[in-house]
């Protein structure tokens, strides 16, 4: 099957992969959008991961004030070159990363950041609720980890819904900048301040 330039287009709008790589990926598809889309994401992830070992030590700092200065937030998003952080692409993806962390509220950017004893803390909540309806030990430790889960969507930034696309995970979105931008791209620590109250991380 012959594949357009159009169908590339489209795709590399989608995905941000080169023109090589959406061709590849359609011809090995037979023409299927769907099915190249899903080949360049499996491939854009598995880069990501390589990526992810190197040292980024280069970025910005990005500063965001929202709701006529009532929500502030600071965050150090790191590259690994002075060429990738002054590119455009990147101060989006640290300004998309700001808008998040002033609408959503994260306490930390990954799970290993909270600690252990606050995750227990949320176990033994939803095992008390559970025996107080009378589940099982098998359902209560069941309901446990459904809310721990539930928990680091809402705090840990990395595991929290895309505000702009809840199909997608911030870490999604990390991974897809990765992939865009051919560098290791970290979110490395932000604070987070809200006239009336104070949350640092």
């Amino acid at each position: 099957m012959a594949i357009t330039a159009d169908q590339i287009k489209t795709l590399r709008a989608e995905t941000g992969a080169g023109v090589l790589d959406c061709r590849k990926a359609l011809e090995q598809a037979n023409g299927d959008f769907s099915a190249a889309l899903e080949f360049l994401r499996e491939k854009g992830l598995a880069k990501a991961a390589k990526r992810a070992e190197r040292e980024a030590s280069e970025g910005v700092v990005e500063l965001y004030s929202h709701g006529n200065g009532r929500v502030g937030v600071m965050v150090e998003v790191n590259s690994e070159s002075d060429f990738v952080a002054r590119s455009e692409v990147f101060r989006k993806f640290a300004h998309e990363v700001a808008l998040q962390i002033a609408a959503a509220a994260p306490h930390c950017v990954r799970p290993e950041q909270i600690p252990a004893e606050m995750l227990e803390n949320e176990r033994a909540k939803a095992r008390r609720q559970a025996f107080e309806a009378e589940k099982s030990a098998n359902e209560a430790e069941s309901l446990a980890e459904s809310r721990i889960e539930k928990y680091l969507e809402e705090v840990c930034l990395l595991r929290q819904p895309y505000i702009r696309d809840e199909s997608i995970t911030v870490e999604k979105l990390l991974h897809q900048a990765i992939v865009s931008l051919g560098e290791n791209i970290v979110i490395r620590r932000f604070a987070r301040w809200e006239v009336g109250e104070s949350s640092t991380v």
